[in-house]
């Protein structure tokens, strides 16, 4: 998973949970020009605008305070939105019986990407039914997931259904 540095996870996480948001997650990309640090925010009522804006003002100010980054970064705080990303087992046992799309460092049964339901998590294992198959994936060997939202699967969307 495209997971931030620990040491941002250690300061922003907090700040996120201490104003009333879930921390979905932490993505950074680094780059000598332009860097990006991108914050997903969550909470039962939605994410609006304005929750990203407050956000984005508190986190802002540590890291200025804190100057964890080397280089110029731009800061972007978001929902996860309906396909949203996944970074931890956690997120995939909450999402069980649904579909995600998940990308792998190396081919499974010649495979690099798996569109599947999630049928359980047992330690480190995802297990994806898709179609008539069964893939059991290590958490490690993706690279990235993403649920697919229920209206791409009805359309035929990223399932190819």
């Amino acid at each position: 998973m495209k997971r931030a540095p620990e040491h941002l996870l250690t300061l922003i996480e907090p700040i996120v949970e201490g104003l009333g948001y879930e921390c979905w997650g932490i993505e950074y990309h680094p780059h000598p020009r332009n860097g990006l640090l991108r914050v997903y925010i969550d909470s039962s009522n939605g994410i609006l605008v304005d929750d990203c804006s407050k956000v984005s003002h508190q986190i802002s100010g540590v890291l200025d305070v804190e100057d964890p980054i080397q280089g110029n970064y731009q800061l972007e705080v978001s929902s996860p939105g309906v396909d949203r990303p996944f970074f931890n087992l956690h997120q995939f046992e909450q999402f069980i019986g649904s579909t995600v799309l998940v990308n792998l460092y190396q081919a499974i049964g010649e495979r690099k990407k798996i569109t599947g339901v999630i049928e359980k998590v047992v330690d480190e294992i995802i297990t994806l039914r898709e179609a008539d198959q069964i893939f059991e994936v290590p958490f490690a060997a993706m690279s990235k997931a993403r649920l697919v939202p229920d209206y791409l699967i009805e359309k035929g969307g990223r399932n190819g259904k």
